[in-house]
């Protein structure tokens, strides 16, 4: 088991409402395993990015256990991690695809796709060249003009700054990995892009868990639905 959530629950507390406490999880229980892919359905504001999150330990859950197994064969229990402990984590065992590229100023497109190899492997100067071959190929496939290869991608479109993003976030082969809505700016020949990419993570062995605003991509990466109404508070 790569990954399993045992009596999840998240409450948000609105303090410019004066404390009102906003019920979005209740009961989260469920586990993923190598070379599964869980596709999380359910309407918009149900708490599916939400879930996701807790998982990233972007957010903390209020009560239950989010066990990740981690790069190394060891657990990790995500709700009594340490700040260094996480970090680890993101960097080694859990990749996130997220809805929106976080854009780093002056850094240009090729390198804020190849940092994740590069982080690694700074010291060695073949290492990095590697990296970067390995970015180009992605970008390649991704449809990147090679003349955005060296300008920093702020200035993209959305769909581009999104590929940028996704590659970025699945040159590494972590062994868990999370997607929220990752096809949502692209065109079709991208979105299918990104379906082989999944399909070869799980071939690897990753355990996948993914939003898909298009139920046509749910459907082509699916190896299991979990309903995420299921586990919405009543508020």
């Amino acid at each position: 088991m790569m990954l399993q959530l045992k009596r999840v629950t998240k409450q948000f507390t609105l303090h410019h409402q004066h404390g009102v406490q906003l019920n979005v999880l209740n009961n989260v229980d469920m586990s993923v395993s190598s070379g599964e892919c869980v596709v999380l359905d359910g309407p918009s504001g149900m708490g599916k990015s939400t879930l996701l999150k807790l998982i990233y330990a972007n957010y903390r859950a209020s009560s239950g256990e989010i066990e990740v197994r981690q790069a190394d064969g060891s657990t990790l229990e995500l709700t009594k991690a340490d700040p260094r402990e996480l970090v680890r984590m993101r960097r080694h065992t859990v990749g996130y695809v997220s809805q929106f590229l976080r854009v780093i100023p002056r850094v240009s497109a090729l390198d804020v796709v190849a940092e994740p190899l590069i982080e690694d492997v700074a010291h060695d100067i073949a290492a990095v060249e590697k990296a970067r071959e390995i970015a180009r190929a992605l970008l390649t496939r991704l449809r990147i003009p090679e003349s955005l290869w060296e300008l920093p991608p702020a200035t993209f479109s959305g769909g581009e700054q999104q590929r940028i993003n996704i590659a970025r976030n699945m040159i590494k082969p972590q062994p868990i990995l999370l997607l929220d809505e990752p096809t949502a700016s692209l065109d079709a020949a991208n979105t299918q892009t990104v379906i082989d990419l999944i399909h070869e993570a799980l071939a690897r062995g990753a355990a996948l868990v993914g939003i898909f605003h298009d139920a046509h991509v749910g459907k082509a990466v699916a190896t299991r639905h979990i309903d995420v109404t299921q586990f919405r508070s009543a508020q």
